[in-house]
């Protein structure tokens, strides 16, 4: 059976991706919810001896876990659905892919079934959020502020401009959980929303946009610092016009999420935008919605039919409409694309997202007192063993 509760761990003889240095025959110890220490073996404590041991092959490694920032379902849930049952499927089922938490993403939709979302989030994060189980850091509000050009999979008949007294409201019905704020910068009121956002912590986020380079300029200076699923739903690079992909590209200040699925964004262009954003430009995102880990079939994703067919989900007219992806494969893939090694993907996983979200001082590393948000990943790179908050959450094997 899984261990469900938090209690101390111990691996031995792994290769552990701590904060500042990969340590080869390394050690790792929880204690409870948290990290109690971690280096070479020949530095183990005696304390060690009373943990329960976690044992794996030598040739398998130790990362912290990874943080979704962009996900809007999972094996048949969505955060539209606005119920708690939705939530739970989400959070018990993503650590089978390595993810340890995440950000519940909303859609463009009318505002009562916003609202719904927002307030369903906030109960669960005060009284589901569990040891075992994926952590909702927040909601990513994804529309309806954007632009009707650039909708994608979003309904357009729901967009509205960006109005600071709805976010008010919003924001206050979430409990002030609202984390990532998807906007088109162009849109008239964004300027003032977006500098709303950065007053108060929240990420305002380049996004389902039709901007052109000077309109993201003045949106940079107002407080954009992120950019929604890079080169989907926005006006992209040209050479007479940079647009929003070519300021996510040309702008460090800007950190931008990647779906790198090989359906969404070409496998050479992901590698372009890794040579050009380096590993700590790129946050690594799902957009997944409920179909992920489903089977082939018809589903849906803001009240529109969402056709599931191998690894991609279309609209009926062929518009892409979220992924399937699980964190794991777009890691793998990161790493075949853009010929990366593991501890840039510790960086788009883990290390970036928290740092983002502001929880870097207890999530997104390896390193004493964080929480024991860790996969194992075996030779490769597939995950056999996922903790959250010290409790085991998945498990390929009885341990």
């Amino acid at each position: 059976m899984l261990i469900k509760n938090s209690q101390r761990f111990i691996f031995k003889h792994l290769t552990i991706y701590g904060e500042n240095e990969t340590i080869q025959d390394g050690f790792l110890l929880t204690n409870g919810e948290k990290i109690e220490a971690y280096g070479p073996m020949a530095d183990i404590p005696d304390s060690a001896e009373t943990a329960e041991p976690l044992q794996f092959p030598e040739t398998f490694k130790v990362l912290p876990g990874m943080i979704d920032v962009h996900i809007h379902g999972a094996n048949g849930a969505d955060v539209m659905d606005g119920t708690q049952e939705a939530l739970q499927t989400m959070a018990e089922s993503l650590p089978k892919e390595g993810t340890t938490s995440f950000l519940g993403t909303t859609m463009t939709q009318d505002a009562s079934t916003i609202e719904r979302a927002l307030e369903n989030a906030k109960r669960y994060q005060s009284e589901q959020n569990q040891p075992g189980a994926a952590e909702i850091l927040g909601i990513h509000l994804e529309g309806p502020f954007i632009s009707e050009k650039r909708c994608g999979a979003q309904p357009a008949d729901a967009i509205i401009s960006p109005d600071l007294a709805v976010f008010k409201e919003w924001q206050q019905l979430s409990g002030n959980n609202i984390k990532l704020v998807t906007i088109a910068p162009e849109a008239e009121g964004a300027l003032e929303l977006i500098a709303y956002l950065k007053e108060t912590g929240v990420i305002a986020s380049a996004g389902h946009s039709d901007a052109g380079l000077e309109e993201m300029k003045t949106g940079i200076k107002a407080g954009i610092s992120h950019v929604t699923h890079l080169f989907n739903g926005m006006r992209g690079l040209h050479h007479r016009e940079p647009g929003v992909a070519g300021s996510a590209l040309l702008y460090p200040e800007l950190r931008t999420e990647l779906i790198a699925d090989g359906i969404h964004v070409h496998p050479a262009i992901v590698k372009l935008t890794f040579m050009q954003k380096q590993k700590e430009g790129i946050i690594l995102i799902t957009d997944a919605m409920r179909a992920k880990c489903l089977q082939n079939g018809t589903y849906t994703l803001g009240g529109q039919e969402v056709f599931v067919e191998g690894e991609k989900a279309v609209l009926k007219d062929g518009t892409l409409a979220g992924s399937i992806l699980k964190m794991e494969q777009a890691a793998r893939n990161m790493m075949e694309f853009a010929d990366c090694v593991l501890e840039d993907i510790v960086y788009m996983t883990a290390v970036n997202p928290a740092k983002q979200l502001q929880v870097f001082d207890r999530k997104g590393s390896i390193r004493n007192g964080k929480d024991a948000d860790l996969i194992v990943l075996n030779e490769h790179n597939e995950v056999v063993l996922t903790l959250c908050k010290g409790a085991i959450a998945y498990s390929k094997r009885e341990v």
